[in-house]
């Protein structure tokens, strides 16, 4: 019933909704009755029976903020009519690329020799890192760089050799598959294709001490309080493919003055802005790397787009002439890394209530030959594990260095992984001690001071830990459900308005329709950052709010007078006062969140039913999460669905696989199954818990895609 106009059968159809879900009428009807609309937006998808409600109404009725306002830029992906990276017209003489690929986890590169057809069908230029001008770099992140491409020696499978250059994307990959290296093997030592191997021979990448996680009380004690004791149990965790919808792609055009302009579909364009300088030779002003959109990323678009990028940008300055890639899927799967694989062996003591008192786990992680973000995964995991009290907590985690493909963040990068870790355990000492998983679940949450003698500070208020709450609500299964799509932009678009609103101009009643958000383009936002770990949103917003502040504080003289003069002031007219007195109408922001302001907990819960094996069925799931104060619960919804969702993937279809030689041979959905609409349970139960005032969030709203995709493992 989306925007209809009100009326007494509106009420009567709305009513039994609100009572089903505990609430009556509400202050939101209030305001939308004044708007003469109705407020309940209920949708049923013909393939599981749900209703998701809104009536979670705040202070923030002014614009919508807190409401669920449809992601508007999602219209144009479902109509086609958005434009990525791919879509762009093609310049004038544009030439196209594709990356040769080594096959060998460690070898000298002799030479490569292209197909004598691929030359005759319109092949440009081969190029190495012998033809880089500055220094082989393709991609930076704080711990460290990766080179653009092997030198004289290829040190995993899957590494980039060298970027072929063609009249046609067909002629590139064409002849970038006909491409032949000449390997030498001679009098190399033997490659580490394992953690058992990277642990026999010492190679491991090191993790900062400022980053290093704490043991939580003492391990020894706890295992000596413990009546029962499960010792060495082994857990093996695969990787997982990014399957974003664009693969990578990236558009690189020459500019006057020595100047790169480079169109990418990137999640970090202000690493690739200096990876490109680096490369290339030239100062950091004279490249321009201009973001649009993101055709789906999950971390993949961040450091493993930069090379890239890097590359398109390397080809069109050498050959000075527009060089483009777009990649095709079997290269993509086969360089992308993906997600961490991992050995993890853990001991754990308990009481024969099913009370913990004691846990160590011993993790190896495959990080790969590149360093990428792989030594915070440590820290990434620990903070992961503490979900429940464990009494004491210990751990050994080695960032392993193989001769495999670099791995990166991937959707909750350890988080997951850690997630389902602590699960094993639950259900292997209920298993032991044949009690009820949810029992032994249920007395090993944390109380408030367990919570904070876990988390040192990091657990806020007493009001704030909502998960007893949750878990309660949970067994009386609630029957929220929504499913929209990502939605940055769209809490960009509100925030503006809700800010700017505070001016208290005539007419603002639509003013939403009149803010535009536009491409990320490192030429004006020059301290981008990266998009990941779900604060993007929430760190964009409090950078709007602050310029918004600054843009009122300017008006407000203005508007004052004219009050004064006219009565009523509308917005254009305020405008057009303030460009007449020459007041500065442009503002710019750069906040930087205090480092604890990402430390806080987030608390979900989900549980799946009649689980049927064979053809798998889920037939219900049920989740509660609390978000602190939704900016726009219909967004955060739809990544609460997506990200649980794909986590299905990850734990019960996707195998990533490699062969002998660390290369991936996964190469399309015939042998790589990723989730479809049969996976999705049949009955998807879904609540967006606001849960109330935050003093350390963004208009206390909470990160949401990542946490919820660690729920799966449950």
């Amino acid at each position: 019933m989306c925007a209809k106009p009100w009326a007494t059968t509106t009420t009567s159809h709305a009513t039994p909704h609100y009572i089903a879900c505990g609430s009556g009428l509400s202050s939101v009807c209030t305001y939308y009755l004044a708007c003469d609309t109705c407020c309940v937006t209920c949708y049923l998808p013909p393939h599981r029976a749900a209703h998701v409600l809104y009536h979670q109404a705040r202070a923030y009725d002014a614009l919508n903020l807190g409401f669920n306002l449809p992601h508007s830029p999602r219209l144009n992906d479902f109509v086609g009519e958005a434009v990525y990276v791919d879509d762009i017209p093609s310049p004038t003489n544009c030439l196209h690329g594709a990356f040769i690929y080594g096959t060998k986890p460690l070898a000298r590169v002799k030479g490569i020799k292209l197909n004598p057809k691929s030359v005759a069908a319109g092949v440009s230029a081969l190029i190495s890192f012998k033809d880089i001008p500055g220094e082989n770099i393709g991609c930076k992140t704080m711990f460290g760089t990766e080179p653009l491409f092997a030198d004289d020696f290829t040190r995993c499978a899957g590494e980039y050799i060298a970027f072929v250059v063609a009249d046609t994307q067909k002629h590139a990959n064409m002849a970038a598959n006909l491409a032949v290296i000449d390997y030498d093997m001679e009098n190399l030592e033997p490659p580490i294709l394992s953690v058992e191997e990277a642990v026999r021979r010492s190679s491991f990448f090191e993790v900062p001490s400022i980053i290093s996680p704490k043991q939580v009380g003492d391990f020894s004690r706890g295992m000596a309080e413990a009546d029962h004791k499960i010792l060495s149990a082994e857990i093996r965790l695969g990787s997982q493919y990014y399957f974003y919808m664009e693969t990578q792609t990236a558009l690189a055009v020459p500019d006057e003055d020595n100047c790169i302009v480079v169109y990418s579909s990137i999640q970090c364009p202000e690493n690739a802005h200096t990876t490109i300088s680096r490369c290339l030779g030239i100062p950091e002003h004279n490249v321009r790397v201009i973001t649009r959109r993101v055709g789906g990323g999950f971390g993949g678009k961040a450091m493993k787009a930069i090379a890239v990028a890097t590359a398109c940008a390397l080809a069109a300055y050498k050959l000075q002439r527009p060089v483009r890639i777009y990649m095709n899927r079997k290269t993509d799967m086969k360089i992308a890394g993906g997600r961490h694989p991992m050995k993890v062996t853990y001991s754990v003591g308990f009481k024969s209530n099913g009370k913990i008192t004691a846990l160590h786990v011993d993790i190896l992680i495959n990080a790969g030959m590149g360093v990428d973000i792989s030594p915070a995964m440590p820290m990434l995991m620990v903070g992961a594990l503490k979900k429940y009290d464990w009494g004491a907590f210990s751990f050994d985690i080695k960032v392993c260095k193989t001769n495999h493909l670099s791995k990166s963040a991937m959707r909750a990068p350890g988080e997951v992984q850690a997630t389902f870790i602590s699960e094993a355990v639950i259900e292997h000492v209920a298993s032991t001690l044949s009690m009820d998983v949810d029992s032994v679940r249920s007395g090993n949450l944390h109380t408030f001071n367990s919570l904070n003698f876990f988390f040192e500070g990091c657990a806020g208020e007493p009001v704030e830990y909502t998960l007893p709450l949750i878990w309660d609500k949970l067994a009386t299964s609630s029957s929220f459900k929504e499913r929209t799509d990502m939605g940055l932009w769209t809490k960009v678009k509100q925030m503006t308005a809700f800010a700017l609103s505070s001016i208290g101009c005539d007419g603002m009643g639509d003013f939403l329709e009149k803010v535009r958000v536009i491409q990320s383009d490192t030429l004006s936002l020059i301290q981008g950052g990266l998009t990941t770990a779900s604060t993007t949103s929430e760190c964009s917003c409090e950078a709007i709010r602050l310029c918004c502040n600054m843009l009122v504080k300017r008006l407000t003289p203005i508007k004052e007078r004219l009050q004064e003069q006219m009565g009523s002031v509308e917005w254009g007219t305020l405008i057009l006062q303030a460009q007449s007195q020459a007041v500065n109408l442009s503002a710019s922001s750069y906040y930087v969140p205090d480092f604890s302001s990402f430390q806080y907990l987030n608390y979900g819960a989900a549980v799946e039913v009649n689980l049927l094996t064979g053809q798998t069925t889920i037939l219900q799931s049920d989740i509660i999460y609390d978000c602190g104060q939704s900016l726009n619960p219909a967004v955060d919804l739809g990544q609460i669905e997506g990200a649980f969702v794909q986590g299905i993937g990850f734990f019960m279809l996707e195998e990533y696989t490699t062969n002998s030689d660390g290369l991936v041979v996964t190469e399309g959905t015939w042998t790589y199954k990723i989730p479809t609409i049969d996976t999705i349970p049949k009955q998807f139960n879904v609540e967006v818990l606001n849960s109330g005032h935050h003093k350390n969030r963004v208009l206390s709203s909470k990160g949401i895609s990542l946490q919820l995709f660690i729920e799966n493992a449950s």
